[in-house]
């Protein structure tokens, strides 16, 4: 059953951050991106998802680099903010932005080449659902990155929780006072396409 209060209390929480959120957490954040971009280089023909967008940090790196960048999330305050900075970069690249729950994303099967979910799993009410809804969107060779805060997982869980979902994952290097696990995602060589 889904809970809906804890869903909307996620979503003001983050809507009040949504001025600061950058000031607090883009710093731990641009270093996720770095690494997984350093691991995981975007094409001018990739469609992209960037699931939990926040304020769009993304865009800086690699707005100029592909066709399209779909930014998923549940936060109107900080879909504002990512859609000023998608804005200040308008002409070159196409963004979109979508207010939606990762765990019901409002797109068909196959449509993404890479997933980029930064801090999001341990944020959403089923980390598996959300997991899977990226694998739905996806298409058949595609790349999804995920980072897990260490608080909440586990490099040995963070494993298991996605060779469950039929992922083989490699992890991003990164220093040692970095607060995430970032992990780079391919459909486990034994897993056929439900």
């Amino acid at each position: 059953m889904v809970d809906w209060k804890r869903k909307r209390e996620a979503i003001r929480h983050y809507d009040r951050l949504a001025a600061v959120y950058d000031t607090l957490y883009g710093e731990e954040q641009r270093m996720k991106i770095k690494l997984a971009l350093a691991a995981v280089p975007v094409t001018g023909s990739d469609a992209v998802l960037d699931a939990g967008c926040g304020t769009g940090l993304l865009y800086d790196y690699i707005g100029g680099a592909l066709g399209l960048l779909v930014g998923v999330d549940t936060s109107l305050g900080l879909l504002k903010v990512a859609a000023h900075r998608s804005n200040r970069r308008r002409g070159r690249s196409s963004v979109c932005l979508v207010c939606a729950d990762i765990e019901y994303l409002p797109f068909p099967r196959r449509i993404f080449d890479k997933v980029f979910a930064f801090t999001l799993l341990q944020n959403v009410e089923d980390p598996s659902v959300a997991l899977h809804e990226m694998i739905r969107v996806v298409k058949e060779h595609f790349v999804i990155v995920v980072s897990g805060l260490k608080k909440s997982f586990s490099e040995e869980g963070l494993r298991c929780f996605l060779a469950n979902a039929g992922l083989d994952c490699v992890f991003v290097e990164a220093a040692e006072e970095a607060k995430d696990i970032v992990a780079v995602c391919r459909r486990s060589s034994e897993v056929k396409d439900k």
